[in-house]
């Protein structure tokens, strides 16, 4: 019952090269910046990952797609990363982009052992038709495009199916945690994170603050340990590290 290890390179010990991951996060907010270190320091390569963005500011993914070690993005927002729009155009990135609303259901729907769904998003767009670049060949061509999907009437109105999605790990963060891996997310931090972590086979959760079985209100559990296999307890200095991607100040 006790999923604390001693840390964040015992967490990711195990995870190999060519992985697939579900990372929280959105924008600076709720990501796993230590863990995302770790294996970065591991040299891990080739993964495959599936997350809202790719990293700003030189932080969190951003880590590992300057190294060269992600090959597959599942997302919703390039965003302002030079670096992921400079790989993806010169085909050494493939990318999958995907509607935001779109990935948290799928992210939802795999951790729910919900095979696909149906939803209108998407519909009478390439989401739905097909022919989204997924991989450009370095000259301005596609070398690989997104499929065609299945898409059905139901009272009038027109739906695409959907994939649930499930990858080998999931790496998040949390404000409070218990031994047992119940979270508790802070306002906007918990974005994906939930999601996140029920997609993943094996979820490595790091907490800003850890707490004895016991501590947290149940009613106030974000996501139940069940979920979680694993707990990494930061630094003081480590949970204060949180970056702002645009200050906004009144004068």
């Amino acid at each position: 019952m006790d999923k604390v290890v001693a840390s964040a390179a015992e967490a990711v010990a195990d995870v190999p090269d060519g992985a697939s991951l579900a990372v929280g996060g959105f924008g600076l907010s709720g990501v796993p910046n230590v863990l995302i270190q770790a294996l970065y320091e591991r040299g891990v390569g080739g993964l495959s990952v599936v997350s809202n963005n790719c990293g700003a500011m030189e932080s969190g993914l951003a880590v590992l797609l300057a190294a060269g070690r992600i090959a597959r993005v599942t997302g919703s927002y390039i965003g302002a990363n030079k670096e992921f729009a400079r790989q993806y155009l010169a085909g050494e990135l493939e990318v999958e982009l995907i509607p935001q609303g779109t990935l948290a259901e799928r992210l939802r729907a795999g951790g729910a052992g919900i095979p696909a769904f149906y939803t209108p998003a998407g519909v009478g767009t390439q989401v739905a038709e097909g022919g989204l670049p997924w991989r450009y060949d370095g000259s301005g061509g596609v070398a690989l495009a997104s499929p065609a999907k299945e898409v059905r009437e139901f009272d009038g109105t027109r739906y695409v199916l959907e994939r649930g999605i499930r990858t080998d790990f999931a790496l998040v963060r949390a404000a409070k945690g218990d031994r047992h891996g119940n979270l508790v997310f802070s306002k906007s931090a918990r974005n994906f994170n939930p999601l996140a972590a029920t997609a993943g086979r094996v979820t490595v959760a790091e907490v800003e603050e850890l707490v004895e079985p016991g501590a947290l209100d149940p009613d106030a559990v974000h996501l139940p340990g069940v979920f979680v296999q694993r707990v990494v307890a930061l630094t003081p200095e480590q949970a204060a590290d949180k970056r702002i991607e645009r200050r906004t100040v009144s004068g």
